[in-house]
């Protein structure tokens, strides 16, 4: 709010609850009038995390699903996608360190000539 007296905020505060409906006046009295501030900043957006390639969990698990084999995929399949994409979009150590022992072990497979199912 531009600098104002204190005595001209709340008038103008005073002004705003005057004009409140009954029910809202009765949940500021419960916050408690002194407490309430009618010119409080709106909050931030919550973050929306995105990975080192700029995309969402959102995207990553969409993009991985659609370069799948036309048969599609089971539930389960999908909810492991899910839960490993947004396991690596917030760096959790549990889902990197799968990350890390399924490319060395696809790294095994290849060397020991199997296929990588």
């Amino acid at each position: 709010m531009p600098d104002i007296s204190a005595e001209e905020a709340e008038r103008r505060k005073r002004a705003i609850f005057d004009k409140l409906s009954p029910r809202r006046r009765k949940y500021i009295d419960r916050v408690g009038y002194e407490r309430w501030d009618p010119f409080e900043e709106p909050k931030d957006p919550i973050e929306i995390r995105r990975d080192k390639t700029k995309r969402t969990t959102q995207m990553l698990v969409r993009e991985f699903l659609q370069a799948l084999p036309a048969e599609g995929y089971s539930n389960a399949y999908g909810r492991g996608v899910m839960e490993m994409a947004l396991g690596i979009v917030n760096n959790d150590e549990r889902f990197i360190a799968m990350l890390d022992f399924a490319r060395w072990y696809t790294d095994l497979l290849r060397a020991e000539g199997h296929e990588d199912h």
